[in-house]
């Protein structure tokens, strides 16, 4: 009789675990399900990717991947904490019609373009795996405290919603610097049970395309997944974005696998002269939702990118290679392809036509 008490006790917990804790963002309901079926790639049940994508998540595989876990974990993540530059307001606020950017680890980036601060995918939060037993811990120290140094934001974009792009701890520190989202269809929901207005928030699904002051955002394909729970898996929509003025083109590729999109993308919006392209987080397990470095370089190619901007590494051990694979990876494959790229350090300012090419990384155990 006791064990079954603490049995449903457990059980009970467990629930409303799963039915309070804010980390998990927004419920779905009916009107959310309305809006979704206007979409293309929505099934009647969840998004969809363009091709099938599968990953290899069979129990004898994760009990593979929980072992390879806890083997040579110390290649996966710097020694010493990745020291973060400090933000120079002075060089963000000086006048120029170039594009400028500050990456912040991971896919974190401040880009200005036309004058206009934009955030993207601001997960400045110290753990990835906030509801989880083990600790995903940052490279790099003290990242929340960095949103005081930002400057006022005109808009704010998330790509999609797991939990290393989109950080409840950041948006709630974010709010009052802000008051324009834009957000993958279905990630409202998420910021509306944080407090943030739906009058602030417009969703796109791919291809949408806005006008916001001058700038032209365009909401393009990628092969990724989505989902912050047990239930949520696929209930919002990924990709990345194009922002186009007209004297600079600028592509986010956002979380992918291989896919056709990138060609798309340049066929249609290209050519860019900046790429930021995920280049980490990689297993063989799931290839199919992120490519290896080498391909992020032919993603680079194939949506007819000028400079390619790594991201999606040096920020947290999300998979199994070690914290430098990535960028050597991709840095040796396009030396090979005759890709330019820009490599900066975290918090490092860059402006357009006066890149860095730096190897920073390697003055780094």
């Amino acid at each position: 009789m006791l064990f079954l008490i603490v049995l449903a006790a457990l059980i009970i917990a467990f629930v409303l675990f799963l039915n309070f804790n804010p980390q998990f963002g927004g419920k779905i309901t009916k009107a959310h399900k309305a809006r979704y079926a206007q979409s293309k790639q929505w099934d009647g049940k969840k998004f969809v990717n363009e091709t099938l994508t599968e990953m290899d998540m069979s129990f004898g595989s994760m009990i593979g991947l929980i072992k390879e876990q806890f083997t040579d974990s110390h290649l996966r993540k710097p020694k010493q904490p990745i020291p973060i530059m400090p933000f120079d307001s002075a060089t963000w606020k000086s006048e120029s019609e170039k594009p400028k950017f500050v990456w912040y680890g991971h896919s974190v980036v401040l880009l200005q373009l036309d004058g206009k601060s934009i955030l993207i995918d601001p997960m400045l939060g110290p753990d990835t795996s906030p509801i989880a037993p083990f600790k995903t811990k940052r490279f790099s120290e003290n990242t929340l405290e960095l949103i005081d140094q930002l400057p006022q934001l005109d808009a704010i974009l998330l790509t999609h919603d797991h939990y290393d792009h989109l950080d409840l701890a950041s948006i709630k520190k974010l709010k009052s610097k802000v008051d324009t989202w834009f957000v993958a269809l279905g990630v409202a929901r998420h910021l509306e049970a944080w407090g943030i207005s739906s009058d602030q928030i417009t969703e796109f699904d791919w291809w949408d395309n806005l006008e916001f002051d001058g700038i032209s955002i365009t909401f393009t394909p990628s092969r990724h997944f989505s989902g912050r729970g047990l239930t949520d898996r696929a209930k919002s929509l990924w990709g990345g974005w194009v922002f186009k003025t007209p004297t600079h083109s600028i592509y986010w590729t956002g979380d992918s696998g291989e896919s056709n999109a990138f060609k798309t993308v340049g066929e249609k919006l290209g050519p860019f002269d900046w790429a930021f392209v995920e280049c980490g987080q990689y297993n063989e397990r799931w290839h199919a939702i992120h490519m290896f470095p080498e391909e992020a370089v032919q993603a680079a190619l194939d949506s007819k990118s000028n400079i390619m901007i790594p991201v999606h590494w040096a920020g947290f051990p999300l998979s199994l290679h070690t914290w430098k694979d990535p960028i050597e990876r991709c840095m040796a494959e396009a030396k090979t392809k005759a890709q330019k790229t820009c490599t900066p350090q975290i918090g490092q300012i860059i402006t357009m036509g006066e890149e860095a090419t730096g190897e920073w990384w390697k003055t780094l155990e």
